[in-house]
């Protein structure tokens, strides 16, 4: 629910502005190989459940340059489980320009999972201290804004993106048998 406090934690992301308690103004930068794209996006959580744990944010985004723009609805709730909470999240991504035409429907799926689990790294990394001072009673050291995620680098999650999918057509390979 804190927005200022996670979108640091996301790869290539810095808070520029906070409308209100439900408006933001953020900048995701993207580097894919030689294409550098920097996105001014508006977010804004249009729903928010705190007794059912679920959220859903919607991000406008526009190209700095005015070579592409990106509209996703993001829905996202806590699970419990194994001892464990779990963040399950959906998003509804439309592309256009640039990265709508360098990534192939799978290819930004693959990108898209690297980059939630470095956002999802990041945040338990900030949230672990809380979780165990809340089971110790040894006070946590007060909250600190997450280290700056350096902007997405093409090569780095490419090359994941491409392991991520040489397994799916290995296991699809094996189920064939």
């Amino acid at each position: 629910m804190d927005v200022p406090r996670v979108i640091p934690c996301m790869p290539g992301a810095e808070l520029v502005e906070t409308v209100d308690e439900n408006a933001w103004k953020a900048r995701m930068r993207v580097k894919l190989g030689p294409i550098s794209l920097s996105f001014l996006t508006d977010v804004r959580r249009d729903e928010a459940d705190e007794s059912a744990r679920r959220v859903r944010l919607a991000a406008d985004a526009r190209e700095e340059r005015g070579r592409g723009a990106a509209m996703a609805t993001i829905d996202s709730s806590l699970v419990e489980g194994e001892g464990r909470t779990r963040v399950e999240t959906a998003t509804d991504l439309t592309l256009t320009g640039p990265a709508a035409q360098y990534g192939r429907p799978g290819l930004i799926q693959d990108v898209a999972s690297q980059l939630l689990k470095r956002f999802a790294e990041c945040l338990e990394q900030q949230l672990t201290p809380t979780v165990a001072a809340a089971e110790t009673g040894v006070p946590a050291p007060p909250a600190t804004a997450p280290p700056e995620q350096p902007p997405v680098q093409g090569l780095s999650l490419g090359l994941r993106a491409l392991a991520s999918a040489l397994g799916r057509l290995v296991r699809r390979l094996i189920r064939r048998g």
